[in-house]
């Protein structure tokens, strides 16, 4: 007797062997067709019951949701839409699911939206969109780690809690142990954080790039992958208050060569899921182009999901200066005509998504990767240009979802980082550590971050980043 999974069972050849297979129950019909899936899947493997040999009271246990244990030949199937079938010799219910409970859940067999999925967030994984979408979760987080072990980086664990702020946001979530009610006070009234757990104010993390950079420093090439936090009370399809970053970390490396490994690395996660997903992102193509039958037909995409993906492959990224960038935006009809929400007026303003759009689908109609930012919109690290103005900053633009990634190349010089760190009132005696890096073997090196997030939202289509990931925290939901 042989236990697979259905992924396997569906790519096996008929044989005269006894196999043995678990999972839930999709349908179950004219009390002889069973649909059975196990989540390694997308499809479904069909068990065929002969009804007349196996006890009735069995049989009505066997609905939708349900958990069983199949055991038969497998055989060719008789049947359109499969190639082979279990001809079922043994089966035994080992979770029951009530048909009048299931009727109340997203696991009754009928169209639900993504906002009611949502609602029953530890259910809907057992749905084919959500199965789809982790299963591609699962895979591109494994094509993250194959990247960089294939290029010879270092993965490192960048820590979770920590006194310092990375990017100067101040969104962040307090870490302490003092009593919430009653917590100890100083002279001037405010918290003593001396009798806390560290002995000083600390936070989850909003990125590891600060401690990536000081392993970079020894080790060269280090990549981080790991939660990262913002408290940022914004309940948007775009937002997130845990996310995961991926953020590698490279010494000697300059802007240039760091927009040439942020290309090289997107490249290939997104081709390794088209060739590992191919089932799940036919399905997720074929569930957006039903979505999109009720757009008007300017709202629609351009692309099917998969001819996105490969247009990413297909093209090389266009690099553009801010500067450059602003002035066609300035230019630009949606501006002249003031359709952008957010007007372009001047040198200097913070790109929108809607301006980062613009730029990819309708401009250059390409990947666009954009560099040399105003330093003062991006953070205290970033290398400053010979101008005084710009910083060695780059973003990384997608169809359909603007920034995917942002990077720089860092501040090496250490009496232009400590002037940088004052004029932001940054304490340089928190940060002596990573002062301390510019002071012993500075050299030039880069960086950057790509919430995963957005990787898989834009891999798998879908709207909503709360929709790829395990369970879609909101603020006042911290359970999902």
């Amino acid at each position: 007797m042989q236990d697979k999974t259905i992924a396997e069972l569906l790519k096996s050849e008929p044989g005269h062997h006894e196999i043995t297979v678990r999972g839930w129950v999709r349908s179950f019909r004219s009390n002889r067709f069973i649909a059975l899936n196990d989540g390694s899947t997308i499809n479904t493997l069909q068990c065929v019951v002969d009804f007349e040999n196996f006890d009735e009271e069995v049989l009505k246990k066997v609905t939708v949701g349900a958990a069983i244990e199949v055991s038969g030949l497998l055989v060719e199937s008789q049947g359109q839409g499969q190639t082979v079938e279990i001809q079922v010799s043994k089966l035994t219910v080992l979770g029951e699911a009530n048909p009048e409970d299931v009727k109340l859940t997203i696991l009754s067999p009928k169209r639900h939206s993504l906002e009611t999925l949502r609602e029953q967030a530890h259910l809907r994984i057992r749905t084919n969109t959500f199965g789809a979408v982790m299963r591609t979760r699962s895979k591109l987080a494994f094509a993250v780690h194959e990247y960089f072990q294939k290029n010879g980086f270092n993965y490192m664990h960048s820590p979770i809690i920590t006194g310092s702020d990375a990017e100067g946001a101040g969104e962040m979530f307090r870490v302490s142990a003092l009593d919430a009610k009653n917590p100890p006070l100083d002279e001037s009234g405010n918290i003593n954080y001396k009798e806390d757990f560290f002995e000083k104010e600390t936070n989850l993390t909003v990125s590891g790039q600060l401690e990536a950079e000081t392993y970079a420093m020894a080790l060269g090439k280090v990549y981080t992958f790991g939660p990262t936090f913002r408290a940022e009370n914004s309940n948007t399809s775009r937002h997130l208050a845990e996310f995961w970053m991926i953020e590698p970390e490279v010494a000697f490396n300059d802007l240039d060569a760091n927009m040439d490994l942020a290309e090289d690395f997107i490249k290939y996660v997104i081709n390794y899921a088209l060739e590992n997903c191919a089932d799940d992102l036919e399905f997720l193509e074929n569930r957006l182009l039903e979505e999109e039958k009720s757009k008007p037909q300017d709202e629609r995409s351009e692309m099917k999901l998969r001819e996105k993906l490969s247009f990413i492959l297909e093209n090389n990224f266009k690099r553009v200066s801010y500067t450059e960038a602003i002035d066609i935006l300035k230019r630009s009809k949606p501006n002249q005509k003031k359709k952008f929400k957010y007007l372009i007026e001047e040198w200097g303003a913070d790109l929108q998504s809607e301006h980062e759009r613009f730029l990819v689908e309708k401009h250059f109609k390409c990947p666009v990767i954009l560099f040399d930012y105003p330093a003062n919109i991006k953070s205290f690290y970033m290398r400053l240009n010979d101008d005084g103005k710009t910083v060695r900053a780059m973003d990384v633009l997608f169809p359909g979802i603007g920034e995917i990634v942002g990077g720089s190349q860092r501040e090496e010089r250490y009496d232009v980082l400590l002037e940088k760190m004052k004029a932001m009132n940054i304490d340089a005696k928190e940060l002596y550590w990573y002062l301390d890096l510019r002071k012993f073997g500075t050299a030039v090196h880069s960086g950057f971050g790509l919430g995963f997030e957005r990787l898989v939202q834009f891999t798998t289509g879908m709207g909503n980043i709360r929709d790829v990931i395990p369970y879609p925290r909101t603020p006042g939901n911290a359970e999902f």
